[in-house]
């Protein structure tokens, strides 16, 4: 009896154990298949919407081709007006900054000892020739006297030699009286030519002198004007055969930014040598500036436009992918999807680049977007050169 109860516990033990394997399997079997059924990560399902994109098409245009360089806007004429006589300062007929006139009154120097000047040397030229037109009567008197041999010859030779001498001195007085009215003309000075003066050096009342150094005021010519700038020397053979073919360069001036454009002119001259310090050369543009926007001494950058490709194939620059090894954009095929072409640019200017290899004129080409494309990617694409600013897929 004994016997047979410790059999049955044996037998209710087992099926225990049994009975409790199964459960555990059946457990870590519904864990397993739980999360894979909830889209947990591990499976790898197809994406179900497309990645949104900003594109734009390969076209054909023409690219200018440009040089920048830094430069400095340089007035072509800089004037320190000066006094050419001593005395005093009377008026300054000028307002500081303002924009002056060749000839035009700038100050006036007290003109009355120039006036005593003049006065003096016209009195002295009227006593002289009044002297010569004597010594001219006492020669014909003398020569009608040599031929009747009343007077010595030496006499007649004397009096010859002494109106020549007075007749210098007619010369000599007349020089003294234009010096004087010179003077009387350097007493009012005038502008050397059409610009902008500066601020007043010397105040009325003063005494100036012809040693002065600074001067009354400076005045700078405006218009035109010039900006002086730097392109390197491995782009000089390209500039100089546009000279050389008699084509005019147009130079753009823009601001330190390179954002704003302040004016156009074109190329005036090459410098004659090459800085060996910077591997770099000068050169000067002229620029009319009827505005006013270029100012001496002010920084720019310089646009020089040497030459324009023709019928070149340009695209965006953003949609320019440089890798380690390949230049590539992202083409966005007939059926939506992406395809990653190797490309070959030859330059890039104002935000777009000019494709030799790889492209053709009308394909789509993503701008925008770009991190999350991969080959085979569907895409929706908007045209950021669509008139209305909108595409279609």
């Amino acid at each position: 009896m004994i016997r047979a109860i410790e059999r049955r516990w044996w037998l209710w033990a087992l099926g225990a154990a049994i009975l409790g394997f199964v459960v555990l399997g059946g457990y870590a079997v519904f864990a397993r298949a739980a999360p894979q059924s909830a889209g947990a990560p591990g499976r790898s399902d197809p994406p179900s919407m497309s990645i949104p994109v900003v594109a734009a098409h390969a076209r054909v245009a023409d690219m200018d081709v440009y040089l920048t360089g830094l430069g400095t806007v340089t007035a072509l004429k800089t004037v320190t007006v000066r006094t050419q006589v001593d005395g005093q300062l009377m008026t300054v007929a000028f307002k500081e900054g303002q924009l002056v006139r060749a000839t035009e009154l700038l100050a006036q120097i007290d003109p009355r000892p120039f006036q005593v000047q003049l006065e003096q040397a016209e009195g002295q030229k009227a006593r002289d020739a009044a002297m010569l037109e004597n010594a001219r009567v006492d020669l014909k008197r003398f020569q009608a006297l040599v031929e009747q041999d009343a007077v010595p010859r030496q006499q007649l030779d004397t009096q010859a030699s002494l109106v020549r001498q007075l007749e210098a001195t007619l010369k000599s007085d007349q020089a003294a009286i234009d010096s004087a009215r010179l003077n009387l003309t350097y007493a009012r000075i005038t502008s050397p030519l059409t610009g902008r003066i500066g601020l007043r050096l010397v105040d009325p009342g003063n005494i100036v002198h012809t040693s002065d150094a600074n001067g009354l005021a400076v005045v700078t010519q405006l218009q035109p004007i010039a900006v002086v700038f730097t392109i390197p020397q491995d782009s000089l053979p390209v500039v100089q055969r546009q000279l050389d073919a008699g084509l005019r360069l147009t130079v753009d001036a823009y601001d330190r930014d390179l954002q704003t454009k302040l004016a156009s002119g074109t190329l005036s001259a090459i410098d004659s040598q090459i800085d060996p310090t910077t591997g770099t050369i000068r050169l000067k543009a002229t620029f009319d500036n009827k505005d006013g926007a270029l100012f001496p001494n002010q920084f720019v950058n310089a646009r020089l436009l040497v030459r324009t490709l023709q019928h070149a194939l340009v695209v965006p620059a953003a949609a320019i992918q440089r890798g380690p090894q390949r230049t590539f954009v992202y083409v966005v095929t007939s059926a939506g999807t992406i395809e990653a072409r190797d490309v070959t640019v030859t330059m890039t200017e104002n935000d777009l680049s000019v494709v030799a290899k790889g492209l053709s004129p009308g394909e789509v080409v993503v701008t925008d977007g770009v991190d999350r494309l991969q080959p085979g990617s569907h895409v929706t694409v908007r045209f950021a050169d669509a008139p209305d600013g909108k595409g279609t897929p």
